[in-house]
């Protein structure tokens, strides 16, 4: 097929979601960003999760006990930039750090961050929840906690800060691991007629086999080195390690089954037609009928210590079927247009007609669910930490700041300042939801 005729195809596609739109597809981006700009709250939301993402990524320059830049002995230092290597394992700290605090080091030149705690920071002489504006055992002006302190005396400021990062990786993490199963899983169901999809009894036998596979050896062995990797700060790594192998052996069996197949075995490369769009609904109907938060604190009561990251992978796993149904609605109607029509008449196969054609045009509605969802993740954290099965003990969120004002209700900046961030993140995403609905509706 010609690129003209490419070209040609690709405009009818568009106009067929698109009504009275005639920009080829690789424009949609930008008739997508003009409408999305011309609603000044979603523009406005967007610009105040700009800044959050901003102080999420600079955390540790902005809250921190370890100077940014410091001389000692004619040596110069960067703490806070050698604090990432020390957590890779590719540097250590010397004696001295651990003799004294950072705080009481002879220094010869000394840069400190804005704020001169870090959120695990005790200040015992300011314990027993200080308020912002009452007076404060500090040494100077530049030691004051600004947002106040709560009963054991950590800075709400510095705590407020890490807050933020937990919020944004457990929405952006977990909606992540949510869209990839819902599109999959959407995709399948609503592209595929019944029957339509077809596997070989060798593959579908393979795959079977690297499922119990990769639940024993990436999952069921590595458990309590996932366990020992959250206590010391690298689940990210150990999470890592589990995804590479799980996503190896699933690799190994299909790359197998490719080569039995091409040996032309009767039995084995006998065809199976599969029903995905059956299977897929009916899971959506069992999740859906249970309720999402009783399923994660049923999770929750059996592992070993609460995590963020426990948190991310089981809301990640509740939350796809939203978008698995926006994903099989939007298929179901895009699989019936000319244009998906003339591509299968033209011989193009279904995996390029499927990622090439299909999913550019039917994902829209699943980008505003994801918008949605995330806010609907941070709040559903938030409130598990408030319960004290979110964040572990020795972590911060806001969730769990706000926790604290149960016990001193006269505390009224325990409440104020996660509170008003939370909402501030969670009308934030979903303004951003509506200006892409309405940035996806037709004018």
């Amino acid at each position: 097929m010609s690129n003209k005729a490419n070209k040609t195809m690709e405009m009818q596609g568009t106009a067929a979601i698109w009504p009275g739109t005639t920009a080829p597809q690789h424009r949609l981006a930008g008739v997508i960003w003009q409408r999305f700009r011309r609603h000044r709250p979603a523009r406005w939301s967007a610009r105040v999760l700009l800044l959050l993402a901003m102080v999420a990524l600079l955390g540790d320059f902005i809250a921190n006990e370890k100077p940014l830049y410091c001389q000692l002995e004619g040596r110069h230092y960067f703490p806070v930039l050698r604090q990432y290597a020390v957590d890779a394992g590719l540097a250590s700290w010397e004696a001295r750090f651990f003799q004294k605090s950072w705080r009481e080091q002879p220094y010869e030149v000394v840069l400190f961050p804005p704020i001169p705690y870090s959120a695990g920071t005790i200040d015992s002489a300011n314990s027993g929840c200080k308020s912002p504006f009452t007076t404060q055992n500090t040494a100077s002006w530049r030691y004051r906690h600004w947002l106040g302190t709560d009963r054991l005396g950590h800075d709400i400021a510095a705590g407020m800060i890490a807050g933020t990062r937990v919020a944004l990786l457990v929405g952006l993490i977990a909606m992540s691991i949510a869209t990839l199963a819902g599109i999959l899983l959407g995709a399948l169901a609503g592209y595929f007629r019944e029957g339509e999809l077809r596997v070989t009894r060798i593959r579908l036998l393979l795959n079977l086999v690297a499922f119990f596979l990769a639940w024993f050896y990436g999952i069921e062995t590595q458990r309590f080195d996932l366990a020992e990797a959250a206590e010391n700060g690298n689940a990210a790594a150990a999470w890592l390690r589990i995804f590479a192998t799980v996503a190896g052996i699933f690799l190994l069996a299909n790359l197998l089954a490719r080569q039995l197949e091409r040996r032309g075995w009767p039995f084995l490369g006998k065809r199976l037609s599969l029903f995905p769009d059956l299977w897929v609904m009916r899971l959506v109907e069992v999740l859906d009928a249970i309720p999402g938060l009783l399923l994660l604190l049923a999770f929750l009561a059996v592992v070993q210590k609460s995590s963020v990251y426990y948190v991310m992978v089981v809301i990640g796993l509740l939350r796809w079927t939203g978008i698995a149904r926006y994903m099989r609605a939007e298929l179901l109607k895009v699989r019936n247009l000319a244009y998906i029509e003339a591509a299968r008449a033209m011989g193009f196969s279904t995996r390029r007609i499927l990622f090439r054609h299909a999913l550019p045009n039917a994902i829209g509605p699943v980008l505003i669910s994801v918008s949605f969802g995330i806010a609907a993740a941070i709040l559903l954290e938030s409130s598990l930490s408030f319960l004290g099965l979110g964040v572990a003990a020795e972590g911060t969120s806001w969730g769990k700041i706000l926790s604290d004002a149960r016990e001193n209700p006269a505390a009224w900046w325990l409440a104020v300042f996660p509170g008003g961030a939370i909402f501030l993140t969670v009308t934030a995403f979903n303004l951003i939801g509506e200006g892409l609905t309405r940035a996806y509706s037709p004018e």
